[in-house]
């Protein structure tokens, strides 16, 4: 992503009589844009807009605003999920199946169909799911950049694992791609498409044209799997 400067102190606007906070960042970029998530409303500026400007901008889309910040509010929060003998996940879009165990020195053991965990001393075995699907994730992550960034003409990039809730992938301006581990919890498609977006960003540091051509370049379907991931994003949320 471009470099930006600090987030400003939150702002107060006030929208159809509501009083609204929201957080500004300034960057090299040349438009306004609005965001909302589980943090609020977020609003990324070109370095020079005039704070008027932006506030015109933010009460052009007012209901807009006002509405996603209301369904973020009432969506329910993900279930957390219930690990037990027997219980099936998916990873990399196969089923395993979860046996817990107290046999053996490691937390956890992938077999043919299953995936051994050890429960700690409280008998929750979240712990050993995490940490076996975080060693999983790194793998298998490490090897996808190696397939593609070749194709950039560039050198499979230092590899960080994210815990990240909204985002699934990032690259650092040193080069650096941190890969959010639930992806292994999703297909391979899905995994390949957010390594591709991730590489493009080591030639277009930015979400212009020609990043998106990039992008097609290593991923000609990736319209198809972006739509594919935040599906999915949904049914890994618990995890």
């Amino acid at each position: 992503m471009p470099p930006t400067t600090p987030p400003e102190p939150a702002r107060r606007i006030v929208i159809a009589g509501q009083a609204i906070a929201y957080q500004l960042r300034r960057s090299p970029r040349r438009t306004i844009g609005l965001a909302i998530d589980h943090r609020g409303l977020r609003v990324g500026a070109p370095t020079r807009a005039r704070l008027g400007d932006i506030e015109n901008l933010i009460h052009e889309h007012g209901q807009w605003v006002l509405d996603k910040l209301a369904a973020w509010r009432d969506r329910a929060a993900p279930e957390t999920l219930q690990i037990t003998d027997g219980s099936i996940i998916s990873v990399l879009d196969e089923p395993l199946t979860i046996r817990l165990t107290t046999i053996g020195r490691s937390g956890w053991q992938f077999g043919p169909g299953m995936l051994y965990l050890r429960p700690d001393a409280s008998g929750n075995a979240r712990p050993s799911l995490e940490k076996a699907l975080r060693e999983k994730a790194r793998a298998v992550f490490a090897e996808r950049l190696a397939h593609y960034a070749p194709n950039l003409a560039v050198a499979p990039p230092p590899l960080r694992l994210s815990s990240a809730r909204t985002r699934w992938g990032s690259c650092s301006q040193r080069g650096g791609i941190a890969l959010n581990w639930r992806l292994i919890l999703m297909p391979l498609a899905i995994v390949d498409y957010v390594v591709c977006h991730e590489l493009a960003h080591l030639k277009e540091m930015n979400h212009s044209p020609r990043f998106w051509s990039v992008v097609e370049q290593l991923c000609p379907d990736w319209k198809a799997r972006r739509l594919e991931l935040r599906r999915w994003g949904k049914l890994v949320a618990g995890y």
